[in-house]
């Protein structure tokens, strides 16, 4: 699976329908969103950095004549007497020069993602999940049976959220097979088949819980909301 991903009208067009059809059968209402990705992890760029300036510290700590013997080399190979402030201006050095190129680095997505932890990345994901679903799905159906899917691509994780009516019949667990089916088809490069799976599936298990009735009217728009 990559990261960003640039669906065309088309494939938006495809989980439209995925999502109109699964509604057909259910009171439910299903909102699809796509994120490039749920945070920017700023904190961890800089707990990196950082941690990779200490250790620099520490290596100048126990090994010195090594960073010594680079700046007197590059001061003309002459010997010198360090004094205690030019120890300590090279230690600032060291540890600046690593802070900054281990941030430089980190501008690099592919690195940057591959460093942030799998629980760092899942909580992340789960809030930003939580915060669209409050937005666009929790409470704004008449009887409360909205459900999001959400999958956001840096991160590689997918989330499914229901409304109060829908978690009251539904067990989370049971949407396990809906976010396998969608990242399964995202791992193939199919997002949009990906989400269309996870919508018939979503839809299939709403219409046995909340199957449609005569006067539903569709509150939440069709549309795939893309940030």
């Amino acid at each position: 699976m990559t990261g960003r991903s640039t669906l065309s009208e088309a494939d938006r067009q495809r989980v439209s329908d995925a999502v109109a059809r699964a509604e057909s059968n259910t009171a439910g209402e299903i909102v699809t969103v796509l994120a490039d990705r749920s945070d920017g992890y700023t904190d961890v760029v800089l707990a990196w950095a950082a941690a990779v300036a200490f250790i620099a510290l520490v290596a100048l700590a126990v090994a010195p004549q090594f960073y010594l013997s680079l700046f007197e080399a590059l001061s003309g190979g002459w010997v010198h007497d360090w004094t205690v402030r030019e120890l300590f201006t090279i230690a600032l050095a060291v540890a600046t020069a690593k802070f900054a190129a281990m941030v430089l680095l980190q501008l690099i997505p592919a690195l940057r993602f591959f460093l942030i932890p799998g629980p760092i990345k899942a909580k992340r994901v789960h809030e930003r999940a939580l915060r669209a679903f409050r937005i666009g799905a929790e409470q704004r159906t008449t009887g409360r049976t909205g459900i999001l899917i959400y999958l956001s691509m840096r991160e590689h994780r997918a989330e499914i959220l229901a409304d109060a009516a829908i978690a009251s019949k539904v067990e989370a667990s049971v949407w396990a097979d809906a976010l396998d089916a969608l990242l399964q088809r995202v791992k193939q490069g199919d997002v949009a088949g990906g989400m269309c799976a996870a919508v018939e599936q979503v839809g299939t298990v709403l219409s046995l819980h909340f199957p449609r009735q005569d006067d539903d009217v569709n509150e939440l728009p069709d549309r795939l909301i893309e940030v």
